[in-house]
């Protein structure tokens, strides 16, 4: 038995193949409560896989806490870069 036909608004990003992608993006909803309802869809998704575990550890924690030191260094890495090329000052 085959699965039923999935609309391209309803699948996921890994599932949109290249030439449906224009359509799936069209099906988005970009207004700003759609971005908090997409926001809040990740987080929850996040939480319910790396944090809300019965036999959790320590990785849902740090991939969180690499991810904020990745992005502050690409914030400020024009002030670093700068700095990296004073000899004295």
């Amino acid at each position: 038995m085959a699965d039923r036909p999935v609309a391209i608004a309803e699948k996921r990003l890994m599932d949109v193949k290249l030439g449906e992608l224009g359509t799936w993006i069209g099906g988005r909803d970009f207004t700003p409560n759609g971005l908090i309802a997409s926001l809040r869809k990740g987080h929850d998704r996040y939480y319910n896989k790396y944090i809300n575990v019965k036999k959790g550890g320590i990785g849902g924690v740090a991939m969180l806490l690499v991810g904020y030191v990745a992005l502050s260094y690409m914030w400020e890495y024009d002030h670093i870069k700068h700095d990296r090329w004073r000899k004295y000052h």
